[in-house]
């Protein structure tokens, strides 16, 4: 049996993933980069000597069941010394807009998906007195509107962490939670093709209403400035590689300025993000009425 540390990585083909799955490869750590198409696993695979793909697709139990097999098998008794839930998905828009089976695939991926993963490798995370990573975000501390599905599945995550933690400290298994901020990924450009694919519920009166904030959230998402992903892969292989990780470590300027904004006063809080995402008075009057109040008020 391999003497050096193992670990697996789910949403190992992304911006994230890839680079750390290559870092803790050349960390000396043998790495099961978890992806779910054979063309993902022949690309990974290319990262380093001691990658090896595993087929892993978080939101089926099957898929979970068979890879949680695989890995046991190779590990052995010297189980995992880590595992980083990494995979996740983003789905935005204001709340009344976003079709009921995207939210579900929101939650299905970003805390279902999670939770189903961590059960099946806890096991292999005991016999290696390993750590847990998850990777939640600045909006899973501080609500953004428009962005109200993905900072929901976050902030249950930090909940899920938080029950994780406390429920394994006594076992030997550390628990942490990742907060970075935007980061180079093509996770923003996937999530705008999935919000084309799954169009809008609502009528198209209702749709207006938020017209002007659809736009105002357009033109921030092209103009803000991210980082590069490489903070974020120094402070998992910090995590993972630290027999006290702290409760969560967030990443990134805007980041902190995100989760400093817990202590501003609510009404404070809440303006400056609604000013900043187009949700103001003007805005609202300026797109007219809702369908239902038009007719009403032609009575």
């Amino acid at each position: 049996m391999s003497s050096k540390n193992h670990a697996l990585i789910t949403g190992a083909s992304g911006g994230v993933g890839t680079a750390l799955t290559k870092a803790l490869d050349e960390a000396g750590w043998r790495v099961f980069a978890g992806v779910r198409s054979p063309q993902a696993a022949a690309r990974v695979e290319q990262l380093g000597a001691d990658v090896t793909a595993v087929q892993l697709d978080i939101t089926d139990d099957e898929s979970i069941r068979r890879a949680a097999a695989t890995v046991a098998g190779e590990v052995g008794g010297q189980g995992l010394a880590g595992l980083v839930n990494n995979a996740g998905i983003i789905v935005q828009g204001p709340l009344e807009l976003v079709p009921v089976h995207a939210l579900r695939r929101q939650f299905e991926v970003n805390v279902i998906g999670q939770i189903a993963v961590t059960q099946a490798f806890l096991p292999m995370l005991r016999r290696g007195g390993g750590n847990l990573v998850n990777m939640g975000a600045a909006t899973g501390r501080v609500t953004v509107p428009m962005l109200g599905p993905i900072s929901a599945s976050k902030t249950a995550l930090e909940s899920v962490t938080d029950a994780l933690r406390m429920e394994l400290k006594h076992q030997g298994v550390g628990v942490t939670i990742i907060e970075p901020g935007a980061m180079e990924t093509a996770i923003f450009d996937k999530a705008a093709a999935s919000v084309a694919a799954d169009g809008y519920a609502g009528t198209e009166a209702t749709q207006r209403l938020y017209a002007h904030a659809l736009e105002a959230v357009a033109e921030l998402t092209a103009g803000q400035r991210t980082s590069p992903v490489d903070g974020v892969v120094e402070t998992v292989v910090k995590a993972l590689s630290s027999g006290n990780p702290d409760a969560r470590y967030v990443v990134g300027r805007d980041a902190g300025q995100l989760v400093m904004l817990r202590r501003f006063p609510q009404r404070m809080r809440d303006r400056l993000l609604m000013n900043t995402m187009g949700l103001r008075r003007e805005a609202f009057h300026s797109n007219g009425a809702p369908e239902e109040q038009t007719a009403g008020a032609g009575a």
